[in-house]
């Protein structure tokens, strides 16, 4: 990927830490016109950003606005793969639908694509997600991992594991739950979704791409009528507002160690994790498969990823997909 002047640029005011940089350093560095490093500055400002211009010295960047910007996140990224890459957008109508524009074009492992607002976006079973402009984290983590194509659907509970440990590490005023298989609850109400495809040959997977919608700084006001029963975000459990780039650079991170876990040992240490995390084991529920309902206790996940659901009558019954309420 082609890193633009203007993301060069917020690179470099970051990374001055309060310190001008000359103007014209800057355009012998990028090897452009003084006249265009002022352009590209003006658009930073357009999006937010505020500047202050010290006579002879050059420009300090004295305040951001709650972005998603690649060269933002990247500031606080501790990895070595995960978000090297990050094509980030203002609007689009899936992260999805570009990652797998770019994993046609052999993009690379952990490229990142995110957007401050999806007009497309879409979980399980292809249902509309609301993507509220410049609340929310939108993205899609393409992964290449040497995993069999049955060994697919375990990376939803890996994303998973990694999304709630983010949360923990950065916040002790709410405690955040997976239900199974891929939603994130926050007080009983829906935070995240993870919806994980598939680009794979018969017998190996070309690249996973992971989908990650997070509701991160909306209020009640923000969701329709229809969901504000059900949904939630972080901020509204935190209590202000929360900064969406280092949120995400800590999923990353969160992302690469456990995915690099997984490889290395296999499902078994997800497993324990997940179930720790779990809001759906040792609940009643009530899974509504394509063709039966099947209630009873969730009493786990097998070493694949499969819940377990104890019925009535004792007998075990193995959910490989299917909607779950807790009863």
């Amino acid at each position: 990927m082609t890193v633009s002047i203007k993301d060069k640029l917020l690179t470099r005011l970051l990374q001055a830490n309060g310190n001008p940089l000359s103007g014209q350093q800057l355009a012998d560095d990028f090897g452009v016109s003084r006249t265009a490093i002022w352009k590209h500055l003006q658009v930073l400002q357009e999006e937010g950003y505020t500047l202050e211009t010290v006579k002879k010295k050059g420009y300090i960047l004295t305040g951001m606005p709650d972005r998603m910007d690649a060269a933002r996140i990247q500031t606080f990224l501790q990895t070595k793969r995960i978000g090297q890459t990050i094509h980030h957008f203002e609007q689009v109508e899936s992260t999805q639908l570009i990652a797998h524009d770019l994993v046609r074009q052999h993009t690379s492992d952990g490229t990142v694509v995110i957007a401050e607002q999806q007009t497309a976006g879409r979980g399980r079973m292809l249902r509309p997600w609301e993507s509220t402009e410049g609340k929310g984290v939108w993205m899609t983590v393409i992964l290449k991992p040497d995993v069999l194509p049955h060994q697919a659907p375990q990376f939803t509970l890996v994303a998973a594991v990694a999304v709630v440990n983010a949360m923990k590490a950065m916040f002790s005023s709410f405690t955040p739950e997976i239900k199974w298989p891929n939603d994130i609850l926050i007080n009983g109400r829906k935070c995240t979704g993870i919806l994980t495809e598939m680009v794979a040959e018969a017998d190996r997977v070309q690249a996973l791409l992971i989908g990650i919608g997070i509701n991160v700084n909306q209020q009640i006001d923000d969701f329709p009528e229809e969901l504000q029963s059900i949904a939630t975000s972080m901020a509204m459990a935190h209590g202000e507002p929360i900064d969406r780039a280092l949120f995400i650079a800590n999923v990353l991170d969160f992302l690469e160690h456990y995915s690099n876990l997984y490889i290395q040992h296999g499902f078994q240490p997800i497993k324990a994790l997940w179930e720790e995390a779990s809001g759906t084991i040792g609940k009643q529920v009530r899974a509504t498969t394509l063709r039966e309902v099947i209630e009873g206790e969730a009493i786990g996940i097998t070493d694949t990823g499969v819940l377990q659901i104890r019925t009535a009558d004792g007998e075990v019954k193995g959910v490989y997909s299917a909607d779950i309420e807790l009863t």
